[in-house]
Order: structure tokens, then sequence, then C-alpha cells
């Protein structure tokens, strides 16, 4: 885990934490580091676009929505989700090609793919992606930003594709630009 935010005033301090997973975590401690139950108001989690990346030389991932809810949301399949960035603009359908920029990473922060390191976005169908993809790219429009959560049966499963390792659960940050070839 590594720290990223801590606020203090006289008798409390809130530390705000991104866990292995990327999922940010929050706790108040009192002054004298004892944890406290807290009610979140008034506390602002500082969202992240997934794990630091030093090969990301000339593109980075965009800015997150201010409002952005920093709570993922499940799906029936087990997709897990928040939408970091919102967008009224065309959404695809399960048929559709995109172009997205995008990073992907497993449990322990270790990026395994990401068009932002190769600075080009990627177009490819929605037919020929991961489930977790074809799935949580049709809950956002063209200049969106999601984070997906994949557990293996909607990624790649007990068979793993290298680098990617059986049963793993991974993490995408995707932008998506266009709608259509």
């Amino acid at each position: 885990m590594r720290l990223v935010l801590a606020m203090k005033t006289a008798t409390m301090a809130l530390l705000i934490v991104s866990s292995m997973s990327g999922c940010m975590l929050a706790q108040t401690v009192a002054k004298d580091g004892a944890p406290q139950k807290t009610e979140g108001k008034g506390e602002k989690v500082i969202l992240k676009t997934g794990p630091d990346d030093k090969r990301e030389k000339d593109v980075h991932p965009g800015k997150i929505d201010e409002d952005a809810n920093p709570e993922f949301i499940t799906t029936s399949s087990g997709l897990k989700y928040r939408i970091l960035r919102k967008s009224d603009k065309r959404k695809p359908n399960g048929s559709d090609t995109v172009t997205v920029h995008y990073k992907g990473w497993l449990d322990s922060e270790i990026i395994f793919d990401s068009s932002y390191r190769r600075s080009e976005k990627s177009t490819f169908p929605l037919t020929r992606v991961v489930k977790a993809w074809t799935e949580g790219l049709q809950l956002i429009g063209e200049g969106g930003m999601i984070e997906l959560e994949v557990p293996p049966e909607l990624g790649y499963g007990s068979q793993g594709k290298p680098p990617v390792p059986p049963n793993a659960t991974m993490h995408f940050l995707i932008e998506l630009f266009k709608v259509g070839g």
C-alpha cells in the first residue's frame, strides 16, 4: 500500500491509501493513531488513473471528473467498474469497433499492457476482446473513462495469457475516443 493523501487537523487525520489492486481505501485516525469511525462527510478521496508508470513518456491518461464516484459498482456478471469521466456522447454496442487508450495491470500493480506506453491509441472490434471489455465499454460514451476490475471468468480464466497468469484478476483503465471504424 502507498499513501495517497493525508489531511491533518488538531485532533484527527484522514489517511487515504491505494491498495495493491488500485482500489482506494480511506481511514480516519485520531491524533494518537487510533482508528475512528467516520460518516464520510466532507472527506475527499483522490482517485488515480491506475499504477504510476514511468514508461508512459509522451502520452498519459486524461483527467478524472472531480465528482467521479470512488466506489466500484458490480454488474450481474461479476464485473466491477467505476466511471471516472462521464460522457453523453455515442456509446458502443457489443459488435462495434472502438478506438481507445488503455492500461492493464494485475493485483500486484504490474502493468502488463498499455497503449499509453506505445504512445498510440488502439482500435479493435469489441467482439475480439475479453468479455469484461465488451460489457464495460458499453457503459461509457466517446470521451468517457472507466476503470474495470475483471474477475478471471471475464478475462483470461484458468488458462491465462502470458504475461497474465491463470486465474488472475485484471484491472484496466480505458479512455474511449471513438466508436466505429
